[in-house]
């Protein structure tokens, strides 16, 4: 469904009349396609406290002009990374104020900052403090600087390992991820020959993926050069055919709650399989105190029990090969809550769990690292039959005031895909525009 009130605050009279009531102003985002595929203008690079990395190789492949002051290039600066890796303590901190405050007004519409921190020294609490503070600052900035622009924070020790990291954070495919703290591990890292097509030569399944973000997804990795696997639901079975000819896949009509459907899975693929994304899952909201026992087990089995079956089937038969991705579906509802929805919450705050508790002995067993995204409010049919007040509160309860798409969330999984993004395990990453809700 259209976002009419998007639509109004771009014209001359919605501009007026929002900015005298007061009123969300939410400017239109760029996403990627073909034609507009990076940013426009240069990127600053500034520093904070002093640090030993080596960003200048990885930024200049990033496709935009590095400089280190406001006047480099010309127009206004498409993204800002300021590298705050040597804050060590408060007066260091200072001088990310110094470096952000002259340029943030400049930076242009739908343009991105991306801070830099350590990771948090256990053996020297005023580091750990400066660099926990870059979160509180970096979650604060997102939430005011309006015109479609993101704020992130990465936490690295090595800039090679972080790249595919920074490309993402870099580029229109992350329009709707705002306010995150994304750790990244040192990795030994194999560039793709394409940074086009990264999944050439891979193979991804993703299950419910013959509607809604599924297809988003399906159709995303394809584009990113994977033999794409649309698995759905039998009834769903004609939708995933068509989807599949339409990406040259293949389909697998299979419920993933079936008991057997992680040996049914390695059957359909004897020649192994990279990619594992979990995205089908449903919702049966109702109040704890009126929901009967089958409408909390059902979205307990399909959400999180079919997903834990799963993956334990397909990585102790090694179907997932060395080097695979991982990728779930946790949700906001997970995260922060919502009334309503007990059993979808405890379901995709238990895909969280997963997440951080596989991943280690995942990459350490199997080479295979295990990620998750977090959706908030995503059009989709399902939030268009959402009553018309709660589906203008959840489009506008974030820092960018619109709805994500479908396309959103496939790209933030298409990054945790990447097959350079191996630095990058144990995340559950939210895309929902810095939903205030538990944010």
């Amino acid at each position: 469904m259209a976002d009419r009130y998007l639509s109004f605050t771009g014209t001359a009279p919605g501009r007026f009349l929002t900015r005298r009531l007061g009123l969300p102003q939410p400017a239109p985002l760029r996403r990627w396609s073909e034609r507009e595929s990076s940013l426009d203008g240069p990127l600053l690079h500034l520093t904070a406290g002093k640090s030993d990395l080596d960003l200048a190789p990885v930024l200049a492949r990033t496709g935009l002009t590095a400089g280190t002051g406001s006047g480099s290039g010309s127009g206004k600066p498409a993204a800002v990374v300021l590298d705050a890796t040597g804050v060590r303590d408060v007066e260091t901190l200072g001088e990310v104020h110094g470096a952000l405050h002259p340029v943030v007004r400049s930076l242009a519409a739908s343009g991105r900052v991306v801070v830099l921190g350590a990771p948090l020294d256990p053996a020297d609490h005023h580091q750990a403090a400066a660099q926990q503070a870059l979160e509180g600052f970096t979650r604060s900035l997102g939430k005011e600087i309006g015109r479609g622009r993101t704020v992130n924070l990465v936490r690295l020790t090595d800039a090679v390992a972080a790249e595919s990291t920074l490309r993402f954070l870099l580029s229109p495919k992350s329009a709707y991820v705002s306010g995150q703290v994304i750790g990244t591990g040192e990795a030994r890292i194999t560039a793709p020959d394409d940074w086009e097509r990264p999944l050439a030569g891979r193979t991804a399944l993703v299950t419910g993926a013959a509607r809604g973000i599924g297809e988003a997804v399906a159709g995303t990795l394809a584009r990113d050069g994977a033999r794409v696997v649309v698995m759905d639901v039998p009834a769903a079975e004609a939708h995933a055919l068509r989807v599949a000819e339409r990406l040259g896949g293949t389909a697998l009509a299979l419920d993933i709650t079936a008991a057997d459907a992680g040996a049914r899975i390695a059957a359909a693929l004897p020649d192994g399989l990279d990619v594992l994304v979990h995205n089908a899952g449903i919702t049966r909201d109702r109040r704890l105190v009126n929901m009967p026992a089958e409408r909390w087990s059902y979205v307990l089995e399909v959400n999180l029990a079919s997903v834990l079956r799963t993956t334990d089937a397909l990585l102790a038969r090694g179907t997932l090969r060395p080097g695979g991705r991982i990728v779930a579906t946790a949700s906001i509802a997970g995260l922060a809550g919502n009334a309503g929805q007990t059993n979808y919450g405890a379901s995709k705050a238990g895909v969280a769990g997963l997440v951080r508790s596989l991943a280690p002995r995942a990459l350490a067993e199997h080479g295979v690292t295990v990620n998750a995204v977090a959706p908030g409010f995503v059009e989709t049919t399902m939030t268009a039959s959402i009553p018309l007040l709660i589906r203008e509160a959840g489009r506008r309860m974030n820092s960018l005031a619109q709805g994500g798409l479908p396309v959103d969330v496939a790209e933030t999984i298409a990054w945790l895909a990447h097959p350079a993004s191996g630095a990058v395990n144990g995340q559950v990453v939210r895309v929902c525009g810095q939903s205030l809700l538990g944010a």
